[in-house]
């Protein structure tokens, strides 16, 4: 199983940094990253395109002729609207949010930033935003981007991971400790 994550990792690696050279080149990195974070959107707020996505019930081109549709509809164009229909045509579609993953991480690394994973138990201010972007440029010596989730089940703090990093300060995982403590004392 881990290798069969590491050839999808691979092949959305790939895929993004294929993406990347032709943004980079045509100068459109930053709406081509506008776009995928829209496509993102559309994706985690509609379960009819995850089953498209995700199943291989429906063949190559169902696939790209709903993926065409949607594109069209949300006004993503150019690069990204063709790309998205290169990947429903070559059966990859399941691979996308890693692609945007990637592409992110590639488009920061551009930059001169890294990115961070951010989960918090509600949404943040954007001085919150700010602050946290200061503390971990201080740790990371470099600009951060962050992408943040709200997870309402880790009840408070932050989960945060940066490169190969995870920083926990969440309630859940504070008292799963001293659940786990108390355990071991009784």
């Amino acid at each position: 199983m881990a290798q069969s994550g590491s050839m999808i990792s691979g092949v959305a690696e790939r895929y993004a940094g294929s993406l990347y050279e032709l943004a980079a080149e045509a100068k459109v990195v930053a709406k081509v990253e506008s776009d995928l974070d829209r496509f993102e959107k559309l994706l985690d707020g509609s379960e009819d395109l995850q089953r498209l996505v995700w199943s291989p019930v429906f063949s190559a081109d169902d696939q790209l002729k709903a993926i065409s549709a949607i594109v069209d509809k949300a006004k993503i164009t150019g690069l990204t609207g063709n790309f998205l229909r290169v990947v429903a045509r070559n059966r990859r579609l399941f691979v996308v949010p890693g692609m945007i993953r990637a592409f992110r991480k590639i488009a920061a690394d551009g930059r001169g930033e890294v990115a961070a994973d951010v989960v918090s138990a509600h949404a943040l201010t954007s001085a919150q935003q700010t602050e946290l972007k200061a503390a971990l440029k201080g740790v990371a010596g470099k600009d951060v981007t962050i992408n943040l989730t709200v997870d309402p089940s880790i009840l408070g703090g932050l989960v945060v991971k940066m490169g190969s990093r995870q920083i926990d300060t969440s309630l859940k995982t504070k008292l799963a400790s001293l659940k786990l403590a108390l355990k071991e004392v009784g």
